[in-house]
Parts: structure tokens; sequence; C-alpha cells
């Protein structure tokens, strides 16, 4: 019983190591040859709630969540994902117009959730 405990403590340790191994991997890689925007989700609002990026410049945005699964949704470019606690979520992206656009959660996650939303600026 308790050979069966280590192990199952042993399979875990290395399970939670590949992950933190493969964040930080996906950080080098984000650092290395792209612009990566860091998203972070909890209830009822997203942090940063603003995001200026420039037009034709392509990024990946990040999109993590602290507490329960959200969704993010940019509609005026057709993009969205589900943002799931413990999970980066990296959504590739290329702003091609200029103008403020607003993205918000489609995932209901409670009262409040109808203002949970922020504003992409892309700017030239």
């Amino acid at each position: 019983m308790i050979r069966s405990r280590r192990r199952m403590l042993t399979a875990a340790l290395a399970a939670t190591a590949g992950a933190a191994i493969a964040l930080v991997g996906a950080r080098a890689l984000g650092q290395a040859g792209e612009t990566v925007v860091a998203i972070r989700t909890k209830k009822f609002e997203y942090l940063p709630a603003e995001v200026t990026l420039k037009l034709g410049v392509p990024v990946v945005f990040e999109l993590t969540a602290e507490d329960i699964t959200m969704g993010f949704n940019l509609p005026d470019f057709k993009l969205r994902t589900d943002v799931v606690p413990g999970k980066v979520t990296r959504l590739p992206f290329t702003p091609d117009r200029i103008g403020t656009f607003d993205y918000y959660c489609d995932v209901f996650c409670g009262d409040g959730h109808e203002d949970m939303s922020g504003k992409m600026r892309v700017v030239a």
C-alpha cells in the first residue's frame, strides 16, 4: 500500500514537473520570436481590460483563467476560445484593421458575467 502511494505521488510530481516545463517552454518560445499578450481572466474581469496592438504585427494571446472556465470572444475578427483554469490557451492573431474592438466572455460565469468585457485598440 505504501509503495502504491509512492508511485501515485511520483506520477503526480512528474506530471506537475512536465506541465511546468511546458509552460516555461511556451514562454521561451513566445520571447524568442513573437509578441506575447498575456491576459488573465477571473470572475467578471479581464486583466488587463485594455490591450493596444499594432496593425499587421502578429501576436499570440496567452489566456489564463484564475477560477472557472471563461470564454474569450473577439467577434470583429472571428476569434474565439475557451479559457480553462490551470491551462495556458495560446491564440495567434494578426490585427488587420485600425480601430477599437470589444472582446467579451461568452461562457456564463455567474452574476456579473454580462459586464465581463475588454477593449482592444489597434494603431498604425
